[in-house]
């Protein structure tokens, strides 16, 4: 998660050691955090230089001899080997004590030095030997009108971020985006009074600019497709994205491609909706959503041909698939750089049938991730509208249809009494009213009705794992913050006479009261890995493993 994305949501002043901290009493607990810079070392020590003279090296017939202007009444002279070096240019200068991070990684260090026999204070340097790029023609000259002394990070506008590696358990599918990660820090700035402004994408500035180019959507398996938003952009413009935009999916590990495949990289980032782009000129008559017949080929984006099975959603046309739904987009109808119009895809697929199809084909992409967990049903429209603005900002298109849409109805919101007897019970302590209605609207959990018993509510279709009480007071748990229970001696029950017509139960209780004794337990599991092999027998394997390393059924006990 990036600071500066988070920042875009939910600005505080609260450091990143708060931030980080505050996540982990979420439950989103950060394991690590690293430092981004777009440009390595973050240009610092680079300053804008004005060369005051420019002679030829008295004892080398390559090398000039400079002396630049580095600011009010600092000149330095430096001993410079670039053919296109000449008095009066504006150029960055590498100051002494200055480590420069080279376009290929080499890292040096700018010290006063001789070169055959001239002192030289630092390096004009060109665009390579500055991280900027690949070019060593010569010196990076600049504008006439740059003042010297002025930083060289604040013409480049170096992005520097700090980025939190969250350990994010399995059920915290909301948690998956920015959006997200925000919400709940907006929850816990509410309880603790602590400043801050909230902001989300707007997207009111959507519109359609013609339905010209309308490709209408065709949803045949309505069990594995619940909804399915669709619209064209045509007359864009493939680039590469803006520099804003590539930072932001570089710091989170993504490498930019171009400004339509990054927006919707983006998008699925900032709110948790995976989006698809198709070519649009590449679908015939429309898009249609079903499965096709047992190992029928289909070519991947990553060029492998595999074969389907009859359970895997496909996102096609008329006469060819185009995309397996939710995992792995397909290589002939991928944008490129002939691409002039787009069809972007917003969708909610059912969790388990993309879980089952990215097992089987050993996929495991940023979507799938998402899908199978369980995204927000209400996000789509939204999540489309929103890219579709970036898209028509950054490629100069338009909006060319009406949004497609097929949408099943969601089910009713889940409904939950909380009685005030039940939290007292589960955590030991009771806790004020007034602080779990303000927990509950945080985490935009609606408080239906309130009685002397307890607390009617509304839980948000986005918390796919908030169905019980339990679940509702482990996140009031979690935002009030468990180092703030009251520590209290531990009461024992005795225990239950033995079931002993339980074979299990008698195991599990011996076991317990051994391993209470300092006894180890050893647990085998029954999976492995394909690569542990035994002559014993052929080994089992599992139709739908949860991974490769726990695809087989395991041989023998000694691996």
């Amino acid at each position: 998660m990036s600071h500066n994305w988070l920042q875009q949501f939910i600005k505080t002043d609260l450091s990143t050691e708060e931030i980080s901290i505050m996540l982990t009493d979420l439950g989103l607990e950060v394991e690590g955090m690293y430092s981004y810079e777009s440009i390595k070392g973050g240009l610092q020590g680079v300053v804008v230089g004005e060369v005051l003279s420019c002679e030829p090296h008295p004892n080398a017939d390559r090398l000039k001899k400079t002396e630049v202007l580095l600011g009010e009444n600092e000149i330095v002279p430096i001993v410079c080997g670039a053919p296109n070096v000449a008095k009066g240019q504006k150029v960055l200068v590498a100051t002494v004590g200055t480590l420069l991070t080279f376009h290929d990684g080499t890292e040096v260090k700018i010290s006063k030095s001789k070169i055959r026999g001239e002192v030289s204070m630092g390096m004009i340097c060109a665009e390579d030997e500055l991280g900027l790029g690949s070019n060593h023609d010569g010196i990076l000259v600049l504008d006439h009108n740059k003042i010297p002394g002025t930083p060289a990070a604040s013409i480049f506008e170096v992005e520097i971020d700090t980025v939190y590696e969250i350990g994010l358990t399995p059920n915290r599918a909301d948690a998956m985006s920015h959006l997200g990660v925000a919400r709940d820090l907006k929850a816990l700035c509410t309880l603790r009074n602590i400043p801050f402004e909230w902001s989300v994408p707007e997207t009111s500035s959507f519109h359609v600019d013609t339905t010209q180019k309308t490709i209408p959507v065709e949803i045949e398996d309505s069990e594995k497709c619940l909804q399915y938003h669709g619209l064209t952009l045509t007359n864009i413009k493939i680039s590469p994205s803006p520099q804003w935009l590539q930072n932001r999916l570089k710091a989170i590990g993504i490498n930019p491609k171009n400004n339509i495949v990054d927006v919707t990289n983006y998008v699925m980032h900032e709110l948790g909706q995976p989006l698809h782009a198709f070519d649009a000129d590449k679908i015939n008559e429309k898009i249609v959503v079903k499965t096709f017949p047992k190992n029928t080929s289909f070519i991947t984006l990553d060029g492998t041909e595999r074969k389907l099975t009859d359970e895997d959603l496909m996102i096609g046309d008329p006469k060819e698939s185009h995309c397996i739904a939710g995992v792995f987009g397909g290589i002939h109808s991928g944008v490129d750089e002939q691409t002039n119009s787009v069809f972007l895809e917003s969708a909610y697929f059912n969790p388990v049938s993309i879980r089952k199809t990215a097992k089987y084909h050993g996929l495991n992409t940023d979507a799938s991730f998402r899908f199978e967990r369980g995204i927000d049903p209400e996000i789509g429209i939204y999540a489309l509208k929103r890219a579709a603005i970036l898209i028509k900002q950054l490629s100069g298109g338009e909006i060319s249809s009406n949004i497609q849409e097929f949408s099943r109805p969601l089910e009713e919101p889940k409904q939950i009494f909380l009685s005030y007897e039940k939290i007292e019970k589960t955590i030991g302590q009771s806790l004020e009213k007034e602080e779990l209605y303000t927990i509950l609207s945080g985490l935009e959990i609606g408080i239906v009705n309130v009685t002397e018993a307890g607390i009617g509510m509304t839980i948000p279709r986005y918390r796919v794992d908030v169905t019980r009480p339990a679940d509702v007071i482990e996140e009031i748990l979690r935002v009030y913050g468990y180092n703030r229970l009251e520590e209290k001696p531990l009461v024992f029950e005795a225990n239950p006479p033995y079931q002993w017509k339980s074979i299990h139960k008698i195991e599990n209780e011996v076991a317990s009261k051994l391993s209470s004794f300092g006894f180890f337990e050893t647990l085998n599991n029954s999976l492995s890995s394909p690569e542990y092999t035994s002559d014993f027998h052929q080994a089992v394997t599992l139709v739908n493993p949860l991974g490769k390393e726990l695809s087989k059924m395991r041989q023998t006990l000694l691996y």
